[in-house]
This record gives C-alpha cells, sequence and structure tokens, in this order.
C-alpha cells in the first residue's frame, strides 16, 4: 500500500455483553438431632450440594470459554466505519450514527460502478455523501474516515467556514447534527488503479449557511 497517495473530494450535500455469574445462594441446613439416620442424611445433602456447586462452577467455566474468545475478534466491517466517525460525533456532543443496511446497498451499488475507474466522483443521490480514493490496495475502514476526520482542523464554527484552500465538508456531513444513519462501501479498482470507498448519510448535511450543530 502506498500511504503517501490518499486524497478525498469534497461532498455535496451533504454492546458489550457482560457476561456475569448469577449469584447462587447456598443456605445452610437446619441444625438437627445427631442420630444415625441424621447423620447420613446430611452427610448426603453435604455431597450433594457440593456436586451442584462442583458443577455450576463447572457451566460457568465452560461459559466463560465459549464468550471471551469472541471479544478478541477483529471488528465488523460496519464497525471499521461507525465506530471512528461515532468517535467524532462524541467529540462534540453528538449522538451516535446507526448503521443503515439501505445505505450499505446504495453505497455497494456505487462503488461497483466506480470498480473500472476509482474516479472520485459523486453519485449524486438522494443521500450525503463521502469519498475516498487510496492508491493500491490494502486500505482499511478507518484510514478513509481519519481523512475526512482531519478536516476538522480546517473547519471554523464561529464563522462555519472551512480555511481558505481546504476542504472540510467531509468533516462536517460526519458530524451532522439531523444525520442518523451511515452505510459504507469499499472496493479495490481494476487494473491497479486504487482503493474507492463511500459512505451514505441519512438524512443528508451539508445545508449552506446552516452549521452543523
Amino acid at each position: 500500500m502506498d500511504a503517501t497517495k490518499a486524497k478525498t473530494v469534497d461532498n455535496i450535500t451533504t454492546l458489550t455483553l457482560k457476561s456475569q455469574p448469577p449469584t447462587l445462594y447456598i443456605t445452610p441446613l437446619p441444625p438437627t438431632n445427631k442420630t444415625s439416620s441424621n447423620l447420613q442424611h446430611n452427610f448426603e445433602m453435604r455431597h450433594f450440594c457440593f456436586f451442584t456447586l462442583a458443577l455450576f462452577l463447572l457451566l460457568i467455566t465452560a461459559t466463560h470459554a465459549i464468550v471471551v474468545p469472541t471479544q478478541n475478534q477483529p471488528r465488523s466491517f460496519a464497525n471499521q466505519f461507525l465506530i471512528p466517525q461515532n468517535a467524532a460525533r462524541a467529540s462534540v456532543r453528538q449522538r451516535p450514527l446507526v448503521w443503515d443496511s439501505k445505505l450499505a446497498h446504495y453505497a455497494q451499488w456505487y462503488a461497483n460502478q466506480r470498480r473500472s475507474d476509482c474516479a472520485l466522483e459523486h453519485s449524486n443521490g438522494p443521500y450525503g455523501e463521502n469519498i475516498f480514493w487510496g492508491s493500491g490496495t490494502g486500505w482499511k475502514p478507518a484510514q478513509a474516515v481519519s481523512a475526512w476526520v482531519e478536516e476538522r482542523q480546517w473547519y471554523n464554527y464561529w464563522h462555519n467556514s472551512c480555511a481558505d484552500g481546504q476542504m472540510c465538508g467531509h468533516y462536517t456531513q460526519i458530524v451532522w447534527n439531523t444525520t442518523r444513519k451511515v452505510g459504507c462501501a469499499s472496493v479495490v479498482c481494476y487494473g491497479g488503479r486504487g482503493t474507492f470507498m463511500t459512505c451514505n448519510y441519512d438524512p443528508p448535511g451539508n445545508y449552506y449557511g446552516e452549521k452543523p450543530y
């Protein structure tokens, strides 16, 4: 991957599963007379309780053995796009976006159109849209999102404008207050033309004259 050749263009309109073992309550046996039958009964009850406790601990151990490794599995494709964008939104106190399969299908449909040329052209669809191109292969969704979010340094909130000669529309779309859903796609273009990624947003942001939040 040629990490020195990445570019973006301005957009147009723009769980934690906590496995907690249940509490095991063991009540003491009531006092009894120490007759031989009672002693035998108590002996059997203690063995029964010990066996129950051992079985309980074995089940808990097995449960953790199943759950814990899943926590180390790689993030899903959706989360690789979603998590860094929601981190950017959280930094300006905006509610997180949710992944939307309809938007993801639209993004994939359009990315497939760009597979032959990898051109940085927008789909001109009904959604907000951010696009990314990187030379070569091996680009990750987080790298595309990082390129968009880095535009934050060029955005002046008080003047609601970008620095001269810079772009910030990708960033403002990501943090746009009324945007709720996102769906993204990535393709490796034919003929070694690079990698193309796109995210679509609904409702769209970047309305002229309005601040993102």
